[in-house]
């Protein structure tokens, strides 16, 4: 349970709230299923794999993008990871602080760093992922290889979707609203 309701309870209170509003309940569900899963699969690492390493769940993920990538620019493992720039710069000034990652200078463009793991860094992912690996394999123990095959290709499907067509959506239906004041509460300039 990753909330104060079981999900049958939550699945049984939105039928009772909008069970005679016209909606696509089945894309509702699916869509609220994908974020109790990731909420309940964050919480479940935190508390297991990455509690002993003191590693947060966003922390992780950028070792881990880092690892993969045998080093970025910073703008990338933003991105790459799903955060903003500015929580890049406090999660590795605390990898950084620890002596797990270390900040260099871009090949051609001094204006862009690049993070890179230390050798602690290397070692603790050598040594981290497999434990890491076999909490996924626990997560998802219920499931056969071939659900497993089957949902990473519908989740593979929904992410390549929003991908190829989500800014374009996201446009449409902000075409006629102003944006949202900054949060300094100014406006962007003309």
């Amino acid at each position: 349970m990753t909330g104060h309701h079981t999900l049958q309870e939550t699945e049984q209170a939105i039928a009772r709230r909008l069970g005679d509003v016209p909606l696509r309940h089945d894309a509702m569900m699916a869509v609220s299923n994908i974020y109790r899963a990731a909420a309940a699969i964050r919480q479940h690492f935190e508390g297991s794999v990455l509690r002993p390493t003191d590693l947060t769940w966003t922390a992780f993920v950028v070792l881990w993008v880092v690892w993969i990538w045998d080093g970025m620019e910073t703008r990338h493992v933003a991105e790459e990871a799903g955060i903003s720039k500015g929580t890049l710069t406090g999660v590795a000034k605390t990898l950084e602080g620890r002596g797990l990652v270390e900040r260099a200078p871009h090949a051609t463009d001094g204006r862009l760093v690049v993070l890179r793991l230390t050798d602690k860094g290397e070692e603790l992912m050598r040594e981290l992922f497999p434990r890491f690996n076999a909490e996924e394999a626990f997560v998802v123990e219920r499931l056969s290889g071939a659900d497993n095959e089957r949902l990473a290709g519908t989740l593979r499907s929904v992410i390549e979707h929003l991908e190829e067509r989500g800014e374009e959506r996201r446009a449409a239906l902000h075409a006629d609203s102003p944006p949202p004041p900054r949060r300094s509460g100014r406006r962007p300039r003309p």
